[in-house]
């Protein structure tokens, strides 16, 4: 039987055994400051719809204009737009952290099917609208109200607008609503006001049909906002959008 000491220098010898280190783990980026949150909004709304609303405005005082046909440069310009629009979201969630996902943008059969809901409902409130809007009208000035046929207005269209109509239901449903909506319910706790912002700037950028329409169409927003605040789910409000816009595209082709 070797003699005790000898264990202790053997061990003595030994190497010193390499730190266990614990694996990394990645952090999740920082939430910004409030200031800084109010700022990137207002960077995306600006980005996303100043030109939209100057040339509302521009058309809404210069009815009848040729300058409202959809020619192939202004769909082809529209659609670098909105994927511009898309990009600047997608590169400001991500310094948060965050994605298109957590605004809502998540595909399933159900969203689909509420998305089906939504649309009748919203169809059903811009109707509404617009029939009382009428009777307002013709009560206040004696007179039926008018406006300029959307074939007369915007022109034909053909297969360039296509993508424009394909991804516009992303571009203003994931900006104005979802992703403006969550921000200021988020920075400001009301989702009141995150309704009354939201319907009123997707508004403002569609006066170029007319003041009557315009609000007439309001009451289609307000659905989609409502429904976006009950639910926080993108996709359905995409779909019902979606529908509205295919619509346009059928009786424009």
């Amino acid at each position: 039987m070797p003699p005790a000491g000898l264990y202790k220098t053997r061990m003595a010898t030994l190497p010193p055994s390499p730190a266990v280190t614990a694996p990394q783990v990645s952090q999740p980026a920082a939430m910004p400051g409030k200031r800084q949150r109010w700022f990137e909004v207002s960077l995306v709304m600006l980005v996303a719809f100043s030109a939209s609303i100057l040339g509302s405005i521009y058309i809404l005082k210069n009815i009848p204009d040729s300058s409202t046909q959809l020619t192939t440069p202004r769909l082809i310009l529209g659609f670098l737009n909105e994927v511009t629009g898309l990009l600047l979201l997608g590169y400001v969630l991500s310094r948060s952290g965050r994605r298109f996902r957590d605004l809502g943008l998540r595909w399933s059969i159900r969203d689909a099917g509420l998305g089906l809901l939504v649309a009748g409902i919203a169809y059903l409130a811009y109707s509404f609208g617009y029939r009382a809007l009428y009777w307002i009208h013709f009560m206040v000035f004696g007179s039926a109200l008018t406006h300029m046929p959307a074939k007369t207005m915007f022109g034909h269209l053909g297969w360039t607008a296509v993508p424009y109509i394909l991804i516009n239901p992303f571009f203003e449903e994931l900006i104005v609503r979802a992703y403006l909506m969550t921000e200021i319910i988020d920075l400001t706790g009301s989702s009141s006001l995150a309704i009354a912002v939201s319907v009123a700037l997707q508004t403002s950028y569609h006066i170029y049909y007319g003041w009557w329409i315009a609000l007439s169409l309001a009451l289609q927003f307000l659905v989609f906002a409502i429904s976006y605040a009950l639910s926080r789910r993108a996709f359905p409000i995409i779909v019902a959008h979606g529908l509205f816009d295919l619509r346009a595209l059928l009786q424009l082709w």
